[in-house]
C-alpha cells in the first residue's frame, strides 16, 4: 500500500512538475524580452549595417519595449563577429546583423569559424545592387579604360573591396576572369573603410554598393551598374550587361538568431523587423539612401539561403580558394 502511495506522489510531483514548467514558459513567452536585445554588426561603423540597424533601433525599442543596443565585432570580413554570434547563448538576447551571399561564400571556399546553417534567419530587409567605382579624379573615365590599364600592368591596378569571398569579391574576381586581366584586390573591414581608401588614393577603384553612389555622389564616379537595368538616379551610367558583361550581383542584408533559441522569442523577434521594414518612413529612408527596401519573413529567407547555397556551390565549385 505504501509502495502505491508512494508512486502516487511521485506521479502527482512530476505532473505538477510539467505543468509549472509549461506555466513557466507561457509566462517567458507572454513576457519576453524582459531586458535590452544586443544587435551586433560585424562590418565598420558607419558602413550600410551599422546605418540601417540605427535607423530600425528607435522603432524596435518602441515595439519590443527595450532597449537595442548596437555593438561591433569586426574582422575577418564579417567572419570574426559571426563566429563569435553562432557561439552565443541562445537566449534572444542577441542578435547580428547577415549579409548574403558572404554568410553563405564564406564556409564555402575556406575555414572561416562559422557554418551557414549555425544562424535562424529572421527578417532580411535590405537589397543593394553593385557598382565599379572611381575618385572623381581618376584617369579612368569608363570600364573600358580600367581595364585597358590592368590589361598593359598586370596586377598593377587595385580594386578596393570589402572582404574575401563576398560579392565585392565575386564581382573582382569576375571581371577579371571574363576580361582576361589581372588586377590587385585589397579586402577591407566594411564599405566605410574601403570608401577611406579610395578618396585617400589608396586603390584605384572600388566594388562598391548603390547607396554609396547615392550618398557620396559629389566625390564618387560610378563606372558601370551590376544590375538590370540603369539603376534610378544614375540613368547615364551604363550597366555591366551594356558593355557586354552578364552581371546582376549585389547584396542583401537582414538579421539572424543562434541556433537554439525558444521559437516564442523567433516570431516576436520576426513580427518586430517586419513591421519595421513594412512601416513607410523606413521604406522611403531607404529609398532616399540607395537602397532597395525588401521584406523576407523567416521562412522566406531561410529559403533564400537554400537556394544560394545550390547556386554558390555550383558557381564556385572550380574557383581558386588562394586567390585574392
Amino acid at each position: 500500500m505504501r509502495t502505491k502511495l508512494w508512486v502516487a506522489s511521485l506521479v502527482a510531483l512530476a505532473l505538477l512538475a510539467v505543468a509549472a514548467s509549461g506555466y513557466c514558459a507561457r509566462g517567458e513567452a507572454d513576457r519576453y524580452p524582459v531586458k535590452p536585445i544586443t544587435y551586433l554588426v560585424v562590418w565598420d561603423p558607419g558602413g550600410q549595417s551599422d546605418r540601417t540597424a540605427r535607423l530600425q533601433q528607435p522603432l524596435l525599442e518602441k515595439i519590443l519595449g527595450q532597449k537595442i543596443v548596437i555593438d561591433y565585432k569586426v574582422g575577418g570580413g564579417g567572419a570574426v563577429g559571426w563566429a563569435q554570434f553562432v557561439r552565443t547563448r541562445p537566449d534572444g538576447y542577441t542578435i547580428v546583423g547577415t549579409n548574403l551571399p558572404t554568410i553563405v561564400t564564406q564556409p564555402l571556399m575556406q575555414d572561416v569559424g562559422y557554418k551557414t546553417e549555425q544562424f535562424i534567419p529572421l527578417c532580411d530587409f535590405q537589397y543593394t545592387p553593385m557598382a565599379l567605382a572611381v575618385r572623381k579624379d581618376s584617369p579612368y573615365k569608363s570600364v573600358k579604360d580600367l581595364l585597358a590599364a590592368a590589361k598593359a600592368n598586370p596586377s598593377k591596378v587595385s580594386i578596393g573591396g570589402v572582404a574575401l569571398w563576398s560579392i565585392t569579391h565575386i564581382l573582382h574576381l569576375s571581371l577579371e576572369k571574363d576580361a582576361g586581366v589581372k588586377m590587385q584586390f585589397v579586402p577591407h573591414s566594411g564599405s566605410a573603410s574601403q570608401v577611406t581608401n579610395l578618396l585617400g588614393g589608396h586603390v584605384d577603384a572600388i566594388t562598391a554598393y548603390s547607396d554609396d553612389m547615392v550618398r557620396l555622389r559629389d566625390q564618387l564616379v560610378p563606372l558601370a551598374f551590376a544590375t538590370r537595368e540603369r539603376f534610378p538616379g544614375f540613368e547615364n551610367v551604363p550597366t555591366f550587361k551594356e558593355l557586354g558583361f552578364d552581371y546582376d550581383m549585389g547584396v542583401s542584408r537582414g538579421v539572424a538568431l543562434p541556433v537554439g533559441v525558444p521559437d516564442f522569442a523567433v516570431k516576436k523577434l520576426e513580427k518586430a523587423f517586419m513591421d519595421v521594414t513594412n512601416s513607410p518612413e523606413v521604406k522611403e529612408q531607404m529609398r532616399k539612401d540607395g537602397f532597395v527596401s525588401r521584406a523576407m519573413g523567416a521562412e522566406e529567407f531561410k529559403a533564400e539561403i537554400v537556394r544560394q547555397q545550390a547556386f554558390w556551390k555550383e558557381a564556385l565549385k572550380d574557383a581558386d580558394t588562394t586567390k585574392k
